[in-house]
């Protein structure tokens, strides 16, 4: 096995200097003519190998080996033009059968034949194929090159709404790229092809002309018969050269100019031809041809009957029935067990009872499945990343008529709804009784009743909010997932961030990372954003702001609390309007100043309050929160910036949708209402 490897290892460097050997000493006639068999054998398994290819990533290393067997081609010109000028004196043998073979059997011994047939082939080769085959080869590159930025981006789409694997992602980006390194490769290897041609051009002129000096000067030859002998092996040497070159060119053509599909272009061309309504107007136009005065009747109307037979075959072949498939399903092993039954690929799943399959059904509709659509896509534009998919499953562990949201496997939402009722809400704006079960919002713990489809115009016009159970489940999962976003976060989401970043601003994403932030701090600050309702929509003023603050700390929480202030704007927007004031509560200058003290006696930065002071102050804040609550108006609690991350861990558990902060993130013009003083510790109730 290692003798095998070393030679498989070593082939191509002896090749090449078996190449240079060619160039540089001379070889007899009869290696001459192995050489030419062997490069002709090449060449037509190159064009077999370009041919039989699926699509052009097949025969990835086809610029590659166009190059070699250039140059094995042109090696051998070069051996054989030595072996013309010095032995063409002695006959049309002396370069040996090959090169004989192609100047007399081929043209006939005729070297003005010979010079029209390689004419003839070097305008099919260079200017008809070789110049094609470029076209395509510099537009493809060009068009690969442009659209690789945007592959990358679909395939990052496609992995964060969960439609491919991770690893299916890697390989479609291993694939894009190989693409566009081929397709560059190609477009250079094409000038290989021409320069080949051109090359041939040369070598003939030069073995004409050295003849045509060395007959009369050195072997005493008259002019007529140098010309002659001499031309003779010039021709058989080009073309034996020629025949090789051109079956590449057509190699290349055929790669450049391929469409990727399952077939290869045999196939592919079958297929496409292999209609009846393809061949039925040429039977009928070429049988019109056939019987006008003039023509040749017999070769026209033959050709008219296999067209229309082939018609007829292949209407034949399309009326037949599909044939049908027998899979046989192998035994399972029981012994085995595969990682997909351990494992759980999905971010978000929502678990049904069998109740409620009805509202995932799809000869119902699915009605629950489209609304969970427009929950991601309303989620995601509103948090500024693409939200997982959602895996509905009905799980027989449950009651017939709850449901439960987990995200990353831990449950973060939990309810029951009826599946051919609808949910009555009281706003606080209905008046009577309604009949029904009572029950409570799963989202915003209104107080409700679950009523009978017949019964919700009279609850609608009662001042009730009647909505339909999938609407029940899809808003519950809305705000599970909204209050769970930076669970829903990870480094893939925030690369695909980055990606769309280096499009519209190339030098801000260069200064973020990989230096001077690695990936997973910055995703860590993005999270901790996150989990504190900010969203990153915004995400070029959130980078700017972060590559700011790396400049001074590399810590995640040092670099969150520094661009806060910055950020101040974005968080106030979601809690007034521009011209509305924006209603705070604060605490008093005494706490504030004792919590301080605290903190900065807390080395090990775990900002914990005594727990009877904690309990006291959430108190107090609920208290004032109550009203305010109650009128749903927004407002935000603000204090100093050495206590934010202290308090904010203290209140996230009984206001979580409170934002806690500074007061460095007020802007200066923004107008403030104070709508609670949270008092001393001493004036706190016990």
């Amino acid at each position: 096995m290692k003798a095998l490897a070393f030679l498989r290892g070593s082939a191509l460097p002896l090749a090449i200097l078996l190449l240079i050997a060619v160039m540089v000493v001379p070889i007899p006639a009869f290696l001459l003519d192995i050489f030419f068999v062997a490069n002709i054998a090449i060449s037509l398994a190159v064009l077999m190998v370009a041919l039989n290819a699926r699509k052009p990533l097949d025969f990835s290393a086809f610029p590659t080996v166009l190059l070699f067997a250039t140059l094995f081609r042109l090696g051998l010109n070069v051996a054989s033009t030595r072996v013309v000028l010095v032995h063409g004196h002695e006959g049309e043998a002396a370069a040996g059968h090959v090169i004989e073979a192609f100047g007399t059997f081929l043209i006939g011994g005729d070297y003005v034949v010979g010079i029209f047939v390689f004419a003839i082939l070097m305008i099919i080769n260079l200017i008809v194929v070789t110049k094609g085959a470029g076209r395509v080869s510099e537009v493809s590159a060009r068009f690969t090159l442009d659209a690789l930025p945007g592959k990358q981006m679909a395939i990052d789409a496609d992995l964060n709404a969960g439609l491919i694997t991770p690893d299916e992602a890697k390989a479609r980006r291993v694939e894009v790229s190989t693409e566009a390194d081929f397709y560059g490769s190609m477009d250079g290897s094409s000038k290989f092809v021409k320069g080949d041609a051109i090359a041939a051009i040369l070598i003939l002129a030069a073995n004409v002309i050295g003849g045509l000096i060395l007959g009369p000067v050195s072997h005493g030859m008259s002019l007529g018969d140098a010309a002659k002998g001499y031309t003779l092996l010039a021709i058989g040497d080009a073309l034996v050269a020629q025949l090789p070159s051109l079956m590449l060119s057509i190699a290349a053509a055929a790669i450049v100019t391929r469409v990727s599909h399952e077939k290869d272009l045999a196939g592919q061309i079958g297929m496409q031809f292999g209609s009846p309504r393809t061949w039925t107007p040429v039977a009928g136009i070429l049988a019109l041809l056939g019987i006008m005065p003039g023509m040749p009747h017999l070769v026209i109307l033959s050709f008219a009957a296999l067209a229309g037979f082939a018609a007829w075959k292949l209407r034949q072949i399309a009326a037949r029935p599909a044939p049908v498939e027998v899979v046989t399903a192998e035994p399972l092993d029981q012994s085995k067990i595969g990682w997909d039954e351990v494992t759980d690929t999905m971010q978000v799943n929502l678990d049904i009872g069998y109740g409620l399959v009805g509202l995932v059904d799809e000869r119902k509709g699915s009605p629950l499945m489209a609304r969970i659509t427009g929950v991601r896509r309303q989620l995601s534009k509103e948090l500024g990343f693409v939200v997982p998919q959602c895996r509905v499953r009905d799980d027989i562990n449950l009651a017939p008529y709850t449901y439960r949201i987990l995200v990353n496997g831990v449950v973060v939402g939990e309810d029951q709804a009826s599946a051919d009722e609808m949910l009555a809400l009281d706003t606080g704006q209905g008046f009577g009784e309604l009949q029904g079960k009572k029950a409570k919002d799963p989202t915003f713990g209104l107080d409700a009743t679950w009523i009978a489809p017949g019964d919700a115009d009279a609850a609608t016009g009662a001042g009730f909010l009647v909505v339909d159970s999938g609407t029940v489940i899809a808003t519950h999962l809305n705000h599970a997932l909204g209050a769970n976003a930076a669970d829903l976060l990870g480094a893939d989401e925030v690369q695909a961030l980055l990606d769309g970043l280096k499009e519209r601003n190339p030098q801000l994403a260069a200064s973020l990372t990989p230096q001077p932030l690695a990936l997973t701090t910055l995703t860590t600050v993005l999270k901790q954003l996150l989990a504190e309702g900010v969203p990153l929509k915004e995400f070029r003023r959130i980078a700017s702001s972060i590559a700011v603050a790396a400049q001074r700390s590399q810590d995640a929480d040092e670099i969150v609390e520094l661009i806060r202030p910055d950020l101040g704007p974005l968080i106030i927007g979601k809690l007034c309007t521009m011209r509305e004031p924006l209603r705070v509560m604060t605490l008093e200058g005494g706490l504030e100043g004792l919590l301080g003290q605290a903190m900065r006696a807390d080395p090990s930065r775990r900002h914990v309050i005594e727990p009877d002071l904690g309990r006291r102050i959430v108190d107090a804040l609920q208290r004032a929160a109550q009203p305010l609550i109650a009128e749903a108006k927004p407002f935000a609690l603000v204090v100093q910036p050495a206590i934010r991350v202290a308090i904010r861990k203290l209140v996230r558990s009984v206001l979580p949708d409170t934002p806690v902060m500074s007061f460095f993130e007020v802007p200066e013009d923004k107008a403030v209402e104070v709508v609670a003083v949270i008092g001393a510790p001493e004036a706190l109730p016990a």
